[in-house]
C-alpha cells in the first residue's frame, strides 16, 4: 500500500471513530408536552414541572428534553398537535390544561407513556380506570374534589349575599368540563333561592358578548367555570367584570393576581409539581397504570381587596378569615 494511500485511510477511519463512538451513547429522553394553554400562561407552571422532574434527577437540557406543542385555548387543535409529538417518538407525554389534552394523547397512543393534569375526574372523564390502579398507559393528577362548584357557589353568595341572580360562565365546546360543570351547578342551584343563569364562550369574542348580556340578565354576581380557554383570557375576563361592576369568583389564583376578585381552588403550580414527579418516575421506568392518580390535598382561598373596594363590597368577616391570602 502507497504511504499517501495509507494516511488517507487512517484519516478517514479517524473521522469515522467519533461518529460511532457517538452513536453508540445513550439518546437523552424527549417528553412531549401538550397543553390547552399558551405559552404566556404556562410559564410559571412549567417552572414547577421543572422542580417536580428534578427530584427524579432529570434537568431539561442536561438529560432530558422537551418538545412544547400549545394548542392557545383552541380544542380542534389537540389531535393535530398530539400527532406530531407521537410522529417524534417522545418518550412520555405530558398534557396540562384539562380533561380534553389528555383525551386526545390517549386517542393518539396506546403504548408512549402519558402524564396528565386535569381540573375533572379522571374516571367520569374516561381518561383512568381508578384513581389507585388508572391501568393502561396514563396516570397523573386531578386538581378537582366532588364540593368544589358548590363551594364556589356558597363562597360567592357569602361575598354578594343580597344577589338575586347569579350568572355561571361555561365553554361549550369543552363538552367534557362543561357538561360536569353545568350539571354540578344546577344540582347545587336546587337548594338555594338565587336565580341562575348559564353562560356560553367558546371564543375570545364569546366571551364579550356573554359578559355584555349580563345588563339584560339582570346579573348580580358571576361564576367562571375552569376551563383553558378562560385561563388563557385572564385578563380579558378580569377587564370585563370590572368594567360591568360585576363580583365575580375564579377557580385559579392568577386572576384574583391580575386585579379579580376572589378565587377558590387547588393551586395549579403545586399540581405541575405533582405532575414533574410522576413523569420523572415514568421515565426512571415505572409503568405509569401503576402510579395512583395523585389529588389535591390544599385548595386556597385569594381575595383581592382593591377589587372588593371598587365594587362596594364589605368582605364577611368569616370569610376573610378561612382566605389563604388578601391582596391589598
Amino acid at each position: 500500500m502507497k504511504r499517501r494511500d495509507f494516511i488517507t485511510l487512517l484519516g478517514g477511519a479517524a473521522a469515522a471513530w467519533p461518529l460511532a463512538a457517538r452513536g453508540q451513547q445513550p439518546t437523552m429522553p424527549v417528553i412531549g408536552f401538550l397543553s390547552t394553554r399558551s405559552p404566556a400562561a404556562d410559564v410559571r407552571l412549567l417552572i414547577s414541572l421543572r422542580q417536580g422532574l428534578s427530584e427524579s434527577g432529570f434537568v431539561e437540557g442536561r438529560n432530558v428534553a422537551i418538545e412544547y406543542r400549545y394548542a392557545e385555548g383552541q380544542i380542534d387543535r389537540l389531535p393535530s398537535l398530539v400527532a406530531e409529538l407521537v410522529r417524534r417518538q417522545v418518550a412520555l407525554i405530558v398534557s396540562t390544561g384539562g380533561a380534553q389534552s389528555a383525551l386526545a394523547a390517549k386517542a393518539a397512543t396506546t403504548t408512549i407513556p402519558i402524564v396528565f393534569s386535569t381540573a375533572g375526574d379522571p374516571v367520569k372523564e374516561g381518561l383512568v380506570r381508578s384513581l389507585n390502579h388508572p391501568g393502561d398507559n396514563l396516570t397523573g393528577v386531578t386538581t378537582s374534589f366532588a364540593e368544589a362548584t358548590s363551594k364556589r357557589l356558597g363562597l360567592l353568595r357569602e361575598i354578594v349575599p343580597k344577589a338575586v341572580a347569579i350568572g355561571v360562565l361555561v365553554n361549550p365546546s369543552d363538552s367534557v368540563t362543561s357538561g360536569s360543570e353545568t350539571d354540578a351547578i344546577r344540582i347545587a342551584a336546587r337548594s338555594i333561592p338565587q336565580r341562575i343563569e348559564i353562560l356560553h364562550a367558546s371564543t375570545e369574542r364569546d366571551i364579550d358578548m356573554a359578559l355584555a348580556s349580563i345588563i339584560n340578565m339582570r346579573l348580580d354576581a358571576l361564576l367562571i367555570a375552569p376551563d383553558s380557554l378562560f385561563g388563557t383570557q385572564v385578563n380579558q375576563i378580569v377587564a370585563l367584570a370590572a368594567r360591568h361592576a360585576l363580583p365575580t369568583l375564579y377557580w385559579r389564583r392568577e386572576f384574583v393576581e391580575a386585579g379579580g376578585l376572589v378565587s377558590y381552588g387547588s393551586n395549579l403550580a403545586d399540581a405541575l409539581h405533582l405532575v414533574g414527579a410522576h413523569a420523572g418516575r415514568v421515565l426512571k421506568g415505572e409503568k405509569p397504570g401503576d402510579l395512583p392518580v395523585q389529588q389535591p390535598t390544599k385548595f386556597e382561598l385569594v381575595i383581592n381587596m382593591k377589587a372588593a373596594k371598587a365594587l362596594g363590597l364589605t368582605i364577611p368577616p368569616g370569610v376573610l378569615a378561612i382566605a389563604d391570602e388578601v391582596i391589598e
